[in-house]
């Protein structure tokens, strides 16, 4: 199977580079002509269903982590910025 470059004017940094769709994402086996590709996230290619799935499952776990970690570090720059309640009387004072 012979791999085809695509080449485009002002591209000459990237002639090295496969095009994308040459090989699954995951394992890096190459994509057949005439066979399925799997597509995740718009341009993302995999040669499985489970090798789609395996990188689905690693984006929400890091997705998952970097919301846990975002919630934990405004927990406590709110803790931080807080300052400790003050009790504070109002009234009338007379004096005689």
């Amino acid at each position: 199977m012979a791999t085809q470059m695509f080449h485009l004017a002002g591209t000459e940094d990237y002639a090295n580079e496969p095009h994308f769709l040459e090989a699954c994402y995951l394992c890096r086996k190459p994509l057949g002509y005439n066979s399925d590709i799997f597509m995740y996230r718009g341009n993302t290619p995999f040669c499985s269903k489970e090798c789609r799935q395996e990188q689905i499952e690693f984006d929400e776990a890091k997705e998952k982590s970097w919301k846990m970690s975002s919630r934990s570090l405004r927990k406590s720059e709110t803790n931080k910025d807080s300052t400790p309640s003050k009790t504070s009387r109002t009234g009338t004072v007379s004096v005689a």
